[in-house]
């Protein structure tokens, strides 16, 4: 019985795989019939139930092969030399095709008693005319390219040679050309800031926050400077526009509570209500535990100071002297100590608060130091803003 269904079933699985090669023949789908009729035949090329798939891949060669020469012939009488990849492409493919079915030969045709027919043709000379023809229109047009100021259209030279490259290593001095289309394509954004406010900011809050490769945001075609290097044409700039900051005055938050917690105080005998002594099941006495209330008055101080921090974030093109646009930044840092004392027992309290007994008031943070300690936060909002909004749409 479980022969008679592993049977049937390896015929249906034959039965589609036949149909869905027969399909993509149909609908002129060549190489996917013939990498289909290749799967067929891995497994057992001379099995006289894969005589069907020895055919259509017999008769999708042929037809991928002329249509491939086809398009070479028309290709190559337009003497266009933007042609030249499709028609190196189409030299590899009709190479690469054959050395697939290269690989499952001889194929044998039962009913007719024949090997299948696979016409090979030489494409080596093709192959390498027509990629040396590429190389070269890559490369001079690339050169070609690189003359112009269009940084989309130099960022697009620089992936035709690294393409090159990839084709033909080491070709005259492409690696060079590489790197200029680099330097080239890439967007260069001079960062500063500006104080309107009435405040001294730290300089090294200032230093920290232009320190751009703190923040991973260069990109492939983007690189962040804050300091100018000579050899550098800026495309933009940004410009972190502090507005005003305010700082609340020192206060101490003064708060005062009960905190009451029952605990176990010893045990007591179980009493009956006539007073007498309750027993367990084995005849001993039994007791209940004695619960007592502790308290204790809590005295809690809190030290707070807070800064608010108002810039704007402009996106320069310097290009056209253009503001590109601008974003709002807000920030606050919250200095918050919290120190307590009490009468009574301590224990009426949870155990993570005993910490704020231990400590005493302390010094509050200077101005500076509080601007300073918000730059964390500020770098934050700016590094979403930059990521959100790039220069070049």
């Amino acid at each position: 019985m479980k022969r008679t269904i592993l049977l049937l079933l390896t015929l249906f699985l034959f039965s589609c795989g036949v149909k869905q090669t027969q399909s993509m023949l149909s609908n002129g789908d060549y190489d996917g019939a013939i990498e289909r009729a290749l799967d067929g035949l891995r497994t057992n090329k001379n099995a006289k139930g894969n005589q069907d798939y020895v055919y259509l891949l017999e008769e999708a060669f042929a037809k991928a092969k002329e249509r491939d020469l086809n398009n070479l012939s028309l290709l190559i009488k337009e003497k266009n030399p933007s042609n030249f990849e499709k028609i190196y492409n189409l030299y590899i493919q009709l190479h690469t095709r054959q050395d697939k079915i290269r690989g499952v030969l001889p194929l044998k045709l039962l009913k007719e008693n024949r090997n299948a027919l696979f016409p090979f043709s030489d494409y080596s000379n093709e192959l390498i005319a027509s990629k040396a023809d590429l190389s070269e229109y890559l490369y001079t047009n690339a050169k070609k390219q690189l003359l112009s100021k269009n940084k989309l259209l130099i960022r697009q030279t620089y992936e035709d040679l690294i393409y090159l490259e990839k084709l033909n290593p080491d070709y005259k001095n492409v690696r060079e050309l590489i790197d200029i289309a680099k330097f080239k394509g890439t967007d260069f954004v001079f960062v500063s800031s500006k104080n309107e406010t009435n405040m001294v900011i730290p300089a090294r809050l200032q230093d920290d926050l232009l320190d751009f490769s703190t923040y991973g945001i260069n990109d492939k075609w983007t690189e962040y400077h804050n300091k100018k290097q000579n050899e550098i044409s800026y495309d933009f700039a940004l410009v972190v526009n502090f507005r005003e900051i305010k700082i609340s005055p020192e206060q101490v938050r003064e708060k005062q509570f009960i905190k009451e917690k029952q605990i176990k105080d010893g045990t007591k005998p179980l009493l009956d209500s006539n007073g007498v002594q309750v027993k367990d099941s084995e005849g001993k006495p039994m007791v209940v535990d004695v619960m007592k209330t502790i308290t204790a008055n809590i005295y809690e101080f809190t030290q707070f100071k807070s800064v608010q921090t108002t810039a704007k974030v402009e996106f320069h093109d310097l290009n056209t002297n253009q503001l590109i646009d601008a974003y709002p930044l807000t920030s606050e840092f919250v200095f918050n100590y919290i120190y307590a004392n009490y009468n009574g027992d301590k224990s009426a309290c949870e155990q993570d608060y005993f910490q704020y007994f231990d400590r005493r008031a302390v010094p509050f943070p200077t101005n500076e130091q509080m601007v300073y300690d918000s730059g964390e936060d500020i770098k934050a909002k700016l590094k979403a803003i930059i990521t959100g909004n790039r220069f070049r749409r």
